[in-house]
């Protein structure tokens, strides 16, 4: 499996232990990165907007997606594109700097689990 992540803190924890792709980037620049992803083959091992918190409510998102590129699987490219519109139509607000360190935390919870399993 491949993690790709705009969390600063997926990375350090996983880096070691599995693949993973990091950039400093927007949510919706991420989704695009995982879509090109899926169109070159891999397989979305978990859901683009899984947990409860809103697109809008978040900045940090990590994802796990296949390492071996077996074709494109239209049942992952249908689930990011429905990810990436739904991300778009939510209304954007700055996110103070003072939660950045708590959705960090949230998505690595989330990943984490994933990543156990």
């Amino acid at each position: 499996m491949i993690l790709v992540t705009n969390n600063i803190l997926a990375f350090n924890k996983y880096g070691k232990e599995i693949e993973v792709k990091f950039n400093e980037e927007t949510l919706c620049e991420l989704l695009f990165r995982v879509r090109d992803f899926v169109h070159s083959g891999h397989k979305l091992l978990t859901h683009p907007l899984s947990g409860s918190v809103k697109p809008n409510e978040t900045c940090f998102k990590s994802v796990l997606i296949s390492e071996r590129k077996e074709g494109t699987d239209f049942e992952s490219l249908k689930i990011i594109e429905n990810s990436i519109q739904l991300v778009k139509n939510f209304q954007k607000y700055e996110i103070p700097k003072e939660y950045l360190k708590d959705l960090r935390e949230i998505d690595l919870t989330l990943i984490g689990g994933a990543i156990r399993k």
